[in-house]
């Protein structure tokens, strides 16, 4: 399955993304079928250029975004919904949570 994510390029301590197209299984630091953009986390206000052409056309073939692009996508008005919330919990964390808060 195709994903479109980001993968971390730049210096130490000062991260930049470039939004990519590549297997889902594949290491992200690997080779990627297309380099559709950059995204810069540190200037004010966050900086996204983007191919929303070639995004589109990616995503009409069926590939899959990654959270965090999924979010920036709609930011830019290419993908219309809500944002997806990150922050997951843990089975271990649930299973504590449930002991200490049995709803039964």
């Amino acid at each position: 399955m195709l994903t479109l994510r980001l993968t971390r390029v730049g210096k130490k301590k000062y991260p930049l993304y470039r939004l990519i197209v590549s297997e889902k299984s594949r290491d992200p630091w690997g080779k990627a079928l297309e380099i559709l953009g950059t995204y810069q986390p540190h200037t004010d206000p966050a900086t996204l250029e983007i191919k929303k052409e070639r995004v589109e056309y990616w995503i009409s073939k069926g590939a899959q975004t990654s959270e965090t692009v999924h979010n920036l996508l709609i930011d830019q008005g290419i993908l219309k919904g809500e944002k997806i919330k990150k922050n997951t919990v843990s089975k271990r964390r649930k299973e504590k949570l449930a002991k200490k808060n049995p709803t039964s």
